[in-house]
């Protein structure tokens, strides 16, 4: 279970898929699942029931298919359902929605290739049966071609069942904002947010096709039933809009409000911002646990303007929170008592402050040099993630020890393997510089997206390690304490990684029983866009999971900060550590270390600042937000949530 679904859970006293009540704030149908595998595993069966349907009627299947990471566990549980249950394709024609622009077959970005290899090669499907649009006809044809597209599905009989998938932008298939309720298949330039969202795929933004070809929003709707899928917090805003918000050009897939057989399938990740799962006493009555009365009462916060102290029984009462009011019995006594609570959070000892009494701090005085293991997915992620942490742990005396998870090898741009290739064929560093030669000769020969060789890989995989170790020495920290694990699952030269293997949670344990930590630190953020904190904590979780026998483990407490991307909501904070103007400084320049992450990173998501600009950001709005509660002003703070294993 991740981090995420396991607060929700504590949120909103958490119901089984399918039990939530929608609300009328909703205008499209929709399931919450706790996991996308659930989800997917549902969305198969009714897949499979249709073709069965078809095929005892003698009729042919006719399916809309979508492409990217949603529909990916759909077509494994499709796969093992032709393998181990005897589903048949035999009667099943496809249309897939879309297609880069231009776009060879043989691309390993192309969504022929994607759809081959995750479904069409492992079923029985007729080739003839599959349609996929054509991203190599010549722009003379290409016109043409989507009219034919188009009347291919009609002449098929229309769609029995479409699959789709959102993107931030709300777009469904490719039709972009603007796009009209009754355009066909066709040609159209991607919006600049979406081609951000594609490139780490394409290895830089640079790289994403500017157009390509989909079929219409009334292509869409004319299908007799839509399922569209949606997994993740990064997803939460767009699909609140699209469920509760107004029909929009501006948003393609409120189009589907309009739909008489539309459902969404969603992860409680990707229905977080729901007003019922967000903001549930807007909605009706709830039950007030803990948690929800926290994150009521900041809410009311920020929606007042009001610091804790200053808010009134009105508003309570005007808000949707009079049972909380009732509950509590007057706004000053919950207000004393939330106040308390975030002010508990906040400390400068995040190892804990040795000989204090430590009743109301959120880490234990003892023992009080503490053995800490910093588990960083990147390369780069403990610096900017909790670079001022980080280093008042050292300062404060703890043996700290870095782990970073993978080598963080993808992530070196080509010019940055040959930067440093030639200056080691200029150095001599090997006595005939064949090996540089013939590495400078693969990355000058290199194809636009293929996958690196071995010998790149392992070059940028020491560039990464030799920033990451001039980070961890201008900290503090011993180089014997740093640990490059190089975890199996991210070494496959591509973005598509390795499933979680036995290896990557052996490797895991392994450092964890040798340090035996008192803390350890991970990165908790689910939002990263190309996965590997997900898999990175994933593997924590398991290896916790079998660790948690052992003696040593009744000692250890686990604390997730957040990647680059987001902070914890205020709150979610168990622990906040403030960082001083000079602390700010030192922490930008333990970053500024990773010099191949600098000017252009390859995968920095949909902000185009730099990893120090985004964390010094975040880390100053977490102060003030503290400081907009009634709490003391700080230059910046850091945010944690203990994790109970």
């Amino acid at each position: 279970m991740n981090v995420n679904f396991k607060k929700q859970q504590e949120d909103i006293n958490f119901k089984p898929a399918g039990q939530f009540e929608e609300t009328r704030f909703e205008k499209i149908h929709n399931v919450i699942f706790s996991t996308a595998k659930e989800g997917s595993i549902k969305v198969a069966k009714e897949i499979k029931d249709l073709i069965n349907e078809k095929q005892a009627k003698g009729e042919m299947c006719v399916l809309g298919l979508a492409t990217g990471s949603s529909p990916i566990k759909v077509y494994e549980e499709l796969v093992r359902m032709h393998k181990e249950e005897g589903l048949r394709f035999s009667n099943v024609i496809t249309f897939n929605l879309d297609e880069y622009y231009p776009m060879s077959k043989d691309n390993l970005q192309s969504y022929y290739y994607f759809m081959h290899e995750h479904l069409f090669n492992h079923i029985d499907i007729l080739p003839k049966n599959v349609h996929i649009p054509n991203g190599s006809v010549s722009s003379e044809q290409l016109h043409q071609y989507c009219i034919d597209y188009e009347q291919d599905i009609k002449k098929s009989g229309g769609i029995d069942l479409q699959l789709l998938g959102i993107g931030r932008t709300g777009h469904i298939g490719f039709n972009e904002p603007g796009s009209h309720i009754n355009s066909e298949t066709r040609s159209i330039t991607l919006d600049y947010i979406t081609r951000v969202d594609a490139a780490s795929s394409f290895l830089g933004i640079d790289n994403v096709p500017k157009k390509a070809i989909t079929m219409g929003i009334r292509t869409v709707r004319k299908a007799k039933r839509i399922i569209l899928l949606a997994w993740g917090d990064n997803k939460s805003s767009i699909i609140r809009k699209t469920i509760e918000g107004e029909i929009s050009s501006k948003i393609p897939a409120t189009y589907l409000q309009s739909h008489q057989n539309t459902t969404f399938i969603l992860d409680i990740e990707a229905a977080s911002e729901l007003t019922r799962i967000n903001t549930p006493w807007l909605v009706g009555p709830c039950v007030w646990s803990e948690k929800l009365s926290s994150k009521a009462i900041i809410w009311l916060c920020e929606l007042t303007g009001k610091s804790i102290l200053k808010l009134i029984d009105e508003d309570y009462n005007d808000n949707g929170m009079s049972s909380l009011l009732a509950q509590e019995g007057s706004s000053y006594d919950l207000n004393i008592k939330m106040f308390n609570k975030v002010q508990h959070t906040i400390t400068g000892w995040p190892g804990g402050k040795p000989n204090a009494d430590d009743t109301y701090r959120p880490e234990r005085a003892n023992p009080a040099k503490k053995r800490v293991l910093i588990f960083s997915p990147h390369p780069d992620d403990d610096v900017i993630s909790m670079g001022g942490t980080f280093d008042r742990l050292v300062e404060q005396g703890h043996e700290v020890h870095v782990a970073y998870q993978t080598s963080g090898n993808i992530a070196v741009a080509d010019h940055e393997a040959l930067k440093f290739a030639e200056v080691a064929k200029e150095m001599n560093f090997y006595q005939d510089n064949g090996f540089m030669l013939d590495i400078i000769k693969q990355v000058t020969s290199k194809k636009d997206n293929a996958i690196d060789s071995i010998e790149i890989r392992k070059l940028k995989g020491r560039i990464r390690r030799s920033e990451s170790l001039a980070a961890t020495r201008y900290l503090g920290v011993p180089d014997e304490n740093v640990h490059f694990l190089n975890m199996p699952f991210y070494e496959t030269g591509s973005i598509k990684k390795k499933p979680l293997g036995e290896e990557d949670i052996k490797i895991m344990c392994e450092i964890i029983e040798k340090i035996k930590p008192h803390q350890i630190y991970a990165a908790g953020d689910l939002s990263d866009p190309h996965g590997t904190h997900r898999v990175s904590l994933n593997a924590l979780f398991e290896s916790l999971k079998i660790l948690k026998p052992k003696s040593f483990m009744g000692d250890c407490w686990v604390w997730l900060y957040k990647g680059a991307w987001h902070e914890w909501e205020i709150h979610e904070i168990d622990m906040a550590v403030p960082m001083s103007p000079d602390q700010v400084l030192k922490k930008r320049k333990a970053i500024f270390f990773h010099q191949s992450q600098k000017d252009g990173v390859m995968f920095q998501g949909n902000d185009i600042r730099e990893f120090w600009m985004r964390a010094e950001d975040r880390n100053t709005k977490t102060a003030q937000k503290y400081n907009e509660l009634g709490l003391a002003d700080y230059a910046a703070m850091e945010a944690f949530v203990r994790w109970h294993y």
